[in-house]
């Protein structure tokens, strides 16, 4: 019994003593220990270059001694290191030629200052293997605290297994360890850990930038303490979309015991902070966690003189080449670190061409001196202001990590009076794109959003007016609220054709989980018109909600069953999208073969209908990174004329998809011109032609080619056949902005972005002399995407830059000729041969102005085509050219 009793209070002492925390490295009393200490920082592009990677290594000799122990706990323990002996190097071999650090002393580099106070004794106090408190100067530079944190946090340990929550230099992070046999591997889960300084990244995960870090300490015990302590941590972060532009930072760290020798004895006092005071009053407990460190920039231009160097590649003339987008990101940058007044300087300053891309930048700075300096300079009572009022607005759509104040700032501007109509629908409009965005950030709280889904939500029901409703509706769409699916449900079942479509494209970007049982009843009465007749555009926008929506097998079999009673061209293109889906293997493939079973459903007469609409999809790309595809709707009117569009590029990254674009162009109301009849529930129609826009899930203000019949008889007379300008600017695509706090004590600064010049137009044209219409949509782009990777430490400066960037162009034609029945349709999807280049930059830089840089550079032309649509086309093409001919 007594044997038991014994037992179960070691027991009880072993779990108590686990619970208070893992005793840690114990020193001995009046002992000096005398270590060697290096930590090192490398940066170089994720698979490492023949050139060697940029950094350098800091050397120096660090004594230990125990200052004061508790008595009543042997694991309490104040601890004294000194650094001597500093050495600064490169960390890989360099020539003479290439070594920024030739010829240089710590000294020289530090300065006298820096070096004595990084030299200076410092004290930790650490309990169960813990750091409690770490003893400085207030008056030392942040780096050389940071550095000094750095060497205290490799002393921090515990030799039991187990997982537990530290601070140390590189914050408050999860920990884990592992112990066996004189050895402790201590592995830090990066992930968790929290630090004062928060960066920023895209919201689309296909545009954003990947990082994968690791951080793993070996221990090597004698005596109870410390023998050596190795530390690498390694950080790569690479652009999702093309993960060869990526970059590797890596740090080390090595703490090995050279000998011990007699050290100084034991101080006297009752606790830490008495025996702190006795050694040296101006000690303070300055905190483990590291401190924010500003670097710098000497002999930097201001924001006016980079705009002036960079004014001429940002006129409307450079706007297709690549060397807009890359000076588009470098003003990016000064425009972040610069005052309200600054870039009021350069707007009131730049020329009325290149004032458009200015108002791109600053507002894609989101900053809050960009913020005041663009709500003092636009004036949005000015109708003639709308080219810059409604680039700020599409830059607010595209903003990468809008916040609050931006959503605030256009709910102001909508409460208050506005020059032009467009422009108000514009705002509102992307009032719903930041909703969606700050939403999806976990802001759907805030009061701006809870204000403006307010707004939009009831939007739809407050006006009569059909330009407005149409607004809240795009609104709604940009939002993706699920409170808005009962509006679109209800919407999708008007009696105006374009509400129907806006609710039906709509419903469309929802999950597919949302689409609950009344919603899908409610599209299968649209598409069946079981209580209306609708437009075809409508009906088809429908067929596209069922068919990507999870469909039943009934549902799909009631579609098959349609074909054949439908509008002659409509079944062509419920064939087409039938057939689409099982050439392309999309989601709705198996449910669709399985319906296809059924021979009443699936038979000669219904696949054998004629007609020139169609529905096709192909790949733009295909990589190990990123999966690039295109869609291509078209349905005609019985009588040959151009009913739909409907142009989508998706691009689809690690089990993510980003809707790239969507181009839709509609036209109804033009058969009396041809002197054709229109076809069911299209008679009453009045002239219309229009496109629409969604770009970067963002949809956009629908831009009018004519409207009403004489409006459309000017429009013939006075055609030119120049394209109308739906969108045109610099987006800010990727921006990805972090610290990288290493355990060492160096911080490494991640800036990775990605500019996108961009110019798409549409148009069309009808001849009632060649019986003959096109309808054209050109895109127009270059690409720039930059990574940079910067370790700043005042005194020296290592890192690198990897940078991709392409220029190229898509134009999507269609031909129609109606001089005779079946007309005629050829349809062309053209990419012209493009340039594509990457380039990798490293420099190293010290205090005294010296530098070294190396720049390699690859350059390719990838070869032009023609993307492949359906055997139809090719031939009905060949037709077209040949009788044009």
């Amino acid at each position: 019994m007594f044997t038991l009793v014994v037992f179960l209070l070691c027991a009880a002492s072993v779990t108590a003593s686990a619970k208070g925390g893992a005793a840690g490295p114990r020193l001995n009393n009046d002992q000096l220990y005398k270590f060697s200490y290096s930590t090192e920082v490398l940066v170089d592009k994720a698979r490492g270059s023949k050139e060697g990677s940029a950094g350098y290594r800091i050397s120096s000799d660090v004594e230990v001694n125990l200052v004061w122990r508790d008595p009543s706990n042997k694991d309490d323990q104040l601890i004294q290191l000194a650094i001597s002996n500093v050495r600064i190097e490169p960390a890989s071999q360099r020539s003479k030629k290439k070594n920024v650090l030739h010829g240089s002393t710590a000294e020289s580099i530090l300065g006298k200052t820096k070096l004595e106070a990084l030299t200076k004794p410092f004290l930790l106090h650490l309990k169960n293997g813990k750091a409690k408190a770490f003893y400085s100067f207030w008056a030392e530079p942040a780096t050389i605290k940071n550095l000094k944190r750095g060497l205290a946090s490799l002393l921090q340990m515990q030799r039991n297994t187990g997982k537990v929550i530290e601070n140390d230099v590189s914050g408050r992070c999860t920990v884990e360890y592992k112990a066996v046999k004189g050895q402790v591997t201590r592995t830090k889960v990066l992930d968790t850990c929290k630090t004062a300084e928060k960066g920023f990244t895209t919201h689309s995960q296909v545009l954003g930038v990947g990082r994968k870090s690791s951080s793993v300490t070996t221990f090597t015990l004698e005596d109870g303490f410390i023998r050596s302590a190795v530390a690498e941590e390694t950080h790569s972060l690479a652009v999702n979309s093309r993960r060869s532009a990526a970059v590797k930072v890596v740090s080390r760290q090595a703490f090995t015991l050279v000998g011990t020798e007699a050290g100084p004895l034991e101080a006297a006092g009752k606790d830490v902070t008495e025996v702190v005071k006795s050694i040296d009053d101006k000690l303070a407990a300055v905190g483990i966690i590291a401190d924010k460190v500003k670097s710098k920039c000497k002999g930097c231009p201001t924001l006016f003189e980079h705009w002036q160097s960079e004014q001429k590649q940002l006129e409307p003339a450079s706007l297709s080449k690549a060397t807009a987008p890359r000076s588009f990101l470098a003003l990016l940058q000064s425009i972040r670190k610069a005052s309200k007044d600054e870039i009021l300087k350069v707007l009131q300053s730049a020329s009325k061409t290149s004032l458009p891309q200015v108002v791109d930048a600053v507002t894609s700075a989101q900053t809050t001196a960009s913020l005041d300096a663009m709500i003092q300079f636009l004036n949005f009572t000015d109708a003639k202001g709308l080219v810059l009022q409604e680039r700020f607005l599409y830059a607010c759509g595209f903003a990468s990590h809008p916040n609050e104040r931006m959503l605030q700032v256009l709910l102001d501007i909508s409460k208050g009076k506005i020059g032009s109509s467009d422009i108000r629908e514009s705002v509102v409009i992307i009032m719903g794109a930041l909703v969606h965005k700050l939403c999806q950030k976990g802001g759907c709280n805030f009061p701006a959003v809870v204000e403006a889904k307010k707004m939009i939500l009831a939007g739809p029901d407050s006006t009569k007016v059909e330009s407005e409703v149409q607004m809240y509706l795009l609104a709604l769409k940009n939002s993706l609220l699920p409170e808005g699916i009962p509006i679109f449900t209800k919407y999708a079942e008007s009696e105006v054709g374009a509400y129907c479509t806006i609710a039906l494209t709509a419903l469309q970007r929802y999950d597919v989980t949302l689409m609950t049982y009344e919603v899908k009843q409610t599209v299968n009465r649209v598409y069946h018109q079981n209580r209306r007749v609708y437009e075809k555009n409508v009906r088809a926008a429908a067929a596209d909600v069922i068919l990507s929506s999870n469909p039943s097998y009934m549902e799909v079999k009631n579609l098959l069953l349609s074909i054949g009673n439908l509008p002659h061209e409509m079944n062509k293109y419920m064939l087409s999208k039938i057939q689409d889906i099982l050439r392309f293997e999309l989601p709705a493939s198996k449910v669709v073969r399985h319906a296809m079973k059924d021979t009443v459903s699936h038979n000669y007469d219904r696949f054998a209908k004629v007609g020139s609409s169609s529905a096709y999809s192909g790949f733009m790309a295909k990589s190990a990174d990123v999966t690039s595809t295109y869609s291509l709707d078209i349905l005609y009117s019985g009588s040959g004329i151009l009913r739909r569009s409907n142009m989508n590029i998706y691009g689809a990254s690690n089990g993510a998809v980003l809707h790239g674009l969507q181009v839709a162009i509609e036209a109804q109301g033009l058969e009396s011109m041809i002197a054709a009849t229109a076809d069911e529930g299209e008679e009453d129609l009045e002239s219309f032609a229009g496109m629409s826009a969604l770009l970067f899930d963002v949809q956009l203000r629908p831009v009018t080619f004519f409207k009403g019949y004489s409006d459309l008889m000017s429009k013939m007379f006075s055609m030119t056949g120049e394209p109308i300008n739906v969108v045109k600017g610099l987006i800010l695509l990727t921006d990805h902005s972090e610290v990288i706090q290493l355990q060492s004590g160096l911080k490494a600064s991640a800036e990775f972005q990605g500019g996108l010049a961009i110019d798409i137009s549409g148009g069309m044209e009808v001849s009632l002399w060649y019986r003959e219409s096109k309808t054209s949509v050109n895109n127009r782009g270059a690409l720039v995407v930059t990574g940079n990777v910067t370790v700043d430490m005042d005194f020296m400066r290592a890192g690198v830059e990897v940078s991709f960037e392409t220029e190229a162009s898509l134009d999507f034609i269609t031909t129609v000729q109606f001089s005779e029945y079946p007309f005629l349709v050829c349809m062309q999807m053209d990419k012209t041969t493009f340039p594509f280049s990457e380039s990798l930059s490293k420099y190293e830089s010290i205090s005294s102005g010296k530098s070294v840089v190396s720049h390699k550079k690859k350059k390719q032309l990838v070869p032009g085509s023609e993307f492949p649509l359906h055997q139809e086309n090719s031939n009905m093409c060949k037709k077209v050219f040949d009788s044009s001919w």
